[in-house]
């Protein structure tokens, strides 16, 4: 793994480890860094599948862990009802041993 693991914080850092990633994507690997450094706005663009929701909540959590169960951190939007499902489900796996609540809302999800 490469010195951007040790930029994440521990709880990350093990739930990567726990998930067996052997290494970061090429977006992941200059995102990371950028998002973690810096508090302003970021704008990621990359192929389709090439790890950009991971590039950006991978640090994201990193920095809203320890008080994110409390207060709402994060609003992402998102353009496709599946993408939201896909998504929804990889940062639910992401997020759960934090207990960082991770909630999905489009027209097909009950209120």
């Amino acid at each position: 793994m490469s010195q951007i693991f040790y930029k994440l914080s521990d709880k990350v850092q093990k739930k990567i480890w726990d998930m067996g990633w052997k290494h970061f994507t090429p977006i992941q690997e200059k995102a990371i860094p950028v998002i973690i450094d810096t508090e302003k706005d970021v704008v990621l663009s990359s192929g389709t599948a090439s790890g950009k929701t991971e590039a950006a909540f991978l640090p994201i959590i990193s920095k809203i862990h320890e008080t994110a169960s409390n207060v709402l951190k994060v609003l992402y939007v998102s353009p496709l009802k599946a993408l939201i499902n896909n998504q929804f489900e990889r940062l639910q796996k992401l997020c759960e041993e934090m207990n960082i609540p991770v909630h999905r809302w489009h027209g097909d999800v009950s209120r």
